[in-house]
């Protein structure tokens, strides 16, 4: 991921909507974007054209993706079958109020929409089932979340045989990171006041979440 994504030769059209206002295009925003994502929609195609889904943690690799599913989710057989993926991170979002904007009171031609940030990422899926390799990759994915807890556990916390035995039930997936799309909707496309008047009215939220939003908007 050192330019942000690698090109698929036979890419297809995209999965995400974007207009050119919201289009976020710096791997470092992107990276972290994908890094500060707590939990990830995993889907690929599934029977009868309904998407499979599989909500999950997923931690960066190089260029990879790393995470694992459950045994009894058939979610990975289906991936072993047909091995390509996307992967969707939400950052900030927000209900957008008509009333945080000063021109609602000029003309009142306002309507509500929603801000928000999200990374889509697609590419080859390997499933893997050795034991030490799926050890590494709860090692990894636990060693992310727990990281700033004062007193952070680890994998190795457990005896060993019942790690071993939990591992059992896991199968572990490694997604190739080929095409990264990112898109910022966070009122670009509004007049200053405007946006101005969505980051105040945010910022002054009791909601956790607005508030989150407003400071994505202060980063521009």
């Amino acid at each position: 991921m050192s330019d942000g994504c690698h090109r698929s030769p036979a890419a297809t059209a995209p999965a995400l909507y974007i207009p050119p206002a919201f289009r976020e295009e710096d791997p470092a925003v992107l990276r972290g974007l994908i890094a500060a994502s707590r939990l990830a929609i995993l889907t690929s195609n599934g029977p009868e054209g309904v998407p499979l889904v599989t909500p999950l943690p997923l931690v960066l690799d190089g260029d990879h993706l790393l995470g694992h599913l459950a045994r009894a989710n058939p979610h990975w057989q289906a991936l072993a079958a047909a091995p390509r993926a996307l992967a969707v991170f939400m950052g900030a979002e927000a209900y957008v109020s008509p009333g945080f904007y000063p021109s609602k009171a000029e003309h009142g031609r306002v309507v509500p929409t929603w801000n928000y940030e999200a990374v889509t990422v697609e590419g080859a899926v390997e499933v893997f089932e050795d034991p030490a390799r799926l050890l590494d990759a709860v090692s990894r994915l636990t060693g992310r979340h727990e990281e700033g807890r004062a007193e952070p556990w680890a994998v190795t916390d457990a005896p060993a045989a019942f790690t071993a035995a939990q591992l059992k039930g896991i199968v572990g997936i490694r997604l190739l990171i080929e095409r990264v799309l990112g898109k910022r909707k966070l009122s670009q496309n509004r007049s200053a006041p405007d946006r101005e008047g969505v980051r105040e009215g945010l910022a002054a939220s009791a909601d956790p979440r607005d508030r989150a939003a407003a400071e994505a908007m202060d980063r521009g």
